[in-house]
């Protein structure tokens, strides 16, 4: 590719986005820059403190079931608090319990604080997820979600190297460093970044016409709820990539610099390929998509049974990864295009909990399959886990409605609410302001599915 064309293809890949979006990417960033402490927290448990494997094992579950909790509490707070406030308190609780988690050494503060680190950790990502759909035209929400995604993973590489270095130097400044890091977010979050909450419609005197969107809405909603159990058993094949590869490579006699070479190449495909590739795929029928990469996932997985040589399992690695590059941003488009505009908190917050118990699921699994059975049955399992998603998703997507043409053509335009920082910029096309919204967004009413649900973008 010459120099032009990628300069025109780098435009075309960033063109057409509103600037808040951009603070938004920036925060995502920022934040990810700074998570020092998942990287290093077992190697701090057990060398700097001198807590058994066990124990760390227990804190690391502890994390991930505060980010359980925390979830389906952020969802409902990003819908009736709003979007800027919920990331708010969320960003400011993190820099806080990172903080203080650095300066516990009882056994029990340390495992209550990582819990609240978990739970606080995790609350931003409903509300991020719901302003990145609310100022975000539909057309160029596949492409905004792969670009936060590619913040998320690039942020998480330099950080992944940042972590050894100040391990080396003081674990305690990695705590302090992660606290600081998220306090910049919470100022780019305060100072950058306006309310994107729709308003709900009233009628003439005042008075709000729309039904209320709860939990309840969101779990009898039968069609969101197979994404969110598919989308769990996507996540469930992906964490084996953090879970089960080191321990099986271990077993076949490899070191953990060798994991750490085949692993990268996840990083590494993703920061060099997530952008070209989701230009190709952001049109494209996304029913055939979330098919495809939901087998890429279960048989990349499945190919590690025949592992041998790290070559071997940096390219199962090449697979799976390229199955995560697509599988991310079309899935995420897929959740806002079925989730009500005034329940958007409540949606990404459930499905946010499906990425969230795979994490605490997957462990456990992949303990009790290769000690019993050994490593080969659990790539057979991901496989076949692969295959059944893609089954779904060919049912599920089979099932919705043609997407109303109409639609695409409405940019949603969203007033802030009142003492919100200032107003929202239409994207590329002027200021905003507050329509009806399409029919693929409309609120559902108690006990039903969102009204006009599409199919694939």
């Amino acid at each position: 590719m010459s120099a032009t064309a990628m300069r025109r293809a780098v435009r075309e890949s960033v063109s057409g986005l509103p600037r808040e979006f951009w603070w938004l990417w920036t925060s995502t960033l920022v934040n990810r820059l700074g998570g020092f402490v998942a990287t290093f927290m077992a190697l701090y448990l057990t060398l700097e403190r001198g807590y058994s494997a066990t124990f760390a094992g227990l804190v690391a579950a502890l994390h991930g079931l505060g980010s359980v909790v925390s979830s389906l509490g952020a969802g409902v707070m990003t819908d009736r608090l709003g979007r800027r406030p919920t990331m708010l308190i969320a960003q400011l609780s993190t820099a806080v319990s990172v903080a203080v988690l650095g300066f516990m050494t009882h056994p029990l503060a340390i495992a209550a604080v990582a819990f609240v680190v978990g739970m606080a950790s995790n609350a931003s990502r409903p509300a991020v997820q719901a302003m990145m759909a609310d100022i975000v035209r539909p057309e160029d929400r596949v492409r905004a979600f792969a670009l936060n995604y590619w913040a998320i993973n690039l942020g998480f590489a330099f950080s992944s190297m940042g972590a050894g270095f100040i391990a080396e130097y003081s674990y305690r400044a990695g705590f302090v460093g992660e606290a600081v890091m998220t306090l910049i977010c919470a100022v780019l979050v305060f100072v950058k970044l306006p309310e994107s909450r729709p308003e709900r419609a009233k009628d003439a005197s005042g008075a709000v016409v729309e039904p209320e969107i709860g939990l309840g809405t969101v779990l009898r909603d039968g069609r969101f709820m197979s994404v969110v159990g598919l989308s769990f058993l996507i996540a469930l094949i992906f964490q084996q990539g953090y879970v089960a590869l080191p321990v099986a490579m271990g077993a076949d006699g490899f070191s953990s610099s060798d994991f750490g070479v085949a692993i990268a190449v996840n990083g590494i495909l993703i920061v060099a390929l997530q952008i070209p590739v989701t230009r190709y795929i952001e049109h494209r029928d996304p029913q055939r998509l979330l098919i495809i990469s939901s087998l890429l996932a279960g048989y990349g997985f499945g190919l590690t049974a025949f592992a041998g040589s790290i070559g071997v399992y940096a390219l199962t690695v090449c697979v799976w990864t390229l199955a995560e590059i697509v599988n991310s941003p079309t899935q995420m488009g897929l959740v806002v295009r079925l989730s009500p505009t005034h329940g958007r908190g409540r949606y990404q917050g459930m499905y946010t909990m499906s990425w969230s118990v795979a994490a605490l699921a997957a462990p456990l699994i992949a303990g009790q399959v290769i000690d019993r059975y050994g490593a080969e049955w659990l790539w057979g399992g991901c496989a076949v886990v692969g295959s059944a998603a893609a089954l779904g998703y060919w049912l599920l997507m089979r099932a919705l409605p043609a997407e109303d043409a109409a639609a695409n053509a409405v940019v949603e335009v969203l007033k802030p609410d009142a003492g919100a920082a200032g107003a929202v910029d239409a994207p590329a096309a002027g200021a905003a302001q507050a329509p009806a919204p399409d029919t693929a967004n409309a609120p559902a009413a108690p006990g039903a599915e969102p009204a006009g649900a599409p199919a694939a973008p």
